[in-house]
């Protein structure tokens, strides 16, 4: 099965499924993953319309489709009700599945879908425009301009704080994931006529949390992250300091720390704890 990384720890109870954000893959999981391992199943998935995605979707019907494939993916793994976990649209997909009552927990890290105006709204389609745009006018052969920490800065700035520290080799394949990403147009047209989930009110009924990265240039806390907080209601909200908002670009031992906090918990409510 391909668009699929996982590891297996003997013995090890619920799994952990790690869902990225749009244009991504499940590569920007590899420096979280080994932490993740040490305590639970990881499964990381690549997004329908994604790298590495090759089973066909009906990407015009936007979340509940891509929600759909994924559930049927979650099937065919025999995986019912994982620690769901996601990053931007996976966090946004994260919620969809988890209302459908497949999470047995939910750690949402800087969840796109949520905002109070439709000009938000607007904004978030134009800069995932812009960031598609970009890498499709690049050609691969100008990616040996990101050997140059400064470059990488420039061309990571939406999503680190610290794209100077990413490694050359992980700043080509973010930028072959990108351009490797089919559901960009399709996705984006219906992203223009969907409600917020301000507007759903069924929220998932497993232990959540939302973790917004403090420096998000993408989504905000102010303008996205407090009404996401108002649509799900009852839920633990934590800020990641000193990231973007691909966190794991910049910390990904603060993202495995904030996710085995909750998982932990839930698995071994009287037991031993993440410190």
């Amino acid at each position: 099965m391909t668009g699929i990384a996982s590891h297996h720890r003997e013995g090890a109870g619920t799994p952990v499924v790690l869902l990225h954000g749009f244009t991504g893959s499940w590569r920007i999981w590899r420096h979280v993953i080994p932490t993740l391992a040490a305590h639970h199943d990881v499964i990381a998935i690549a997004l329908p319309g994604h790298a590495g995605w090759e089973d066909a979707v009906e990407l015009e019907r936007g979340v509940p489709g891509i929600v759909d494939a994924l559930e049927r993916r979650l099937d065919d793994l025999g995986v019912d009700r994982p620690h769901l976990v996601g990053n931007s649209l996976g966090g946004w997909l994260s919620i969809e599945l988890a209302r459908r009552g497949r999470a047995r927990s939910l750690t949402a890290l800087s969840p796109a879908g949520a905002w109070e105006r439709t000009r938000d709204r607007a904004r978030v389609i134009r800069l995932m425009h812009l960031t598609a745009a970009y890498a499709a006018r690049t050609p691969p052969s100008r990616d040996r301009l990101l050997a140059r920490p400064r470059m990488r800065r420039l061309a990571l700035r939406s999503v680190a704080e610290h794209g100077d520290r990413v490694p050359y080799h992980e700043a080509v394949e973010i930028m072959a994931d990108a351009r490797a990403c089919t559901a960009v147009e399709p996705f984006l047209r219906w992203a223009a006529t969907v409600p917020s989930l301000l507007q759903v009110d069924d929220a998932p009924e497993c232990p959540s949390v939302v973790a917004w990265s403090e420096c998000d240039r993408v989504l905000p806390f102010a303008r996205y992250g407090r009404p996401m907080v108002e649509a799900l209601g009852p839920v633990a909200v934590r800020r990641l300091r000193g990231v973007g908002h691909v966190p794991m670009l910049d910390d990904p031992g603060l993202v495995a720390h904030t996710i085995l906090s909750l998982t932990s918990r839930v698995d071994e409510p009287t037991g031993a704890r993440i410190p």
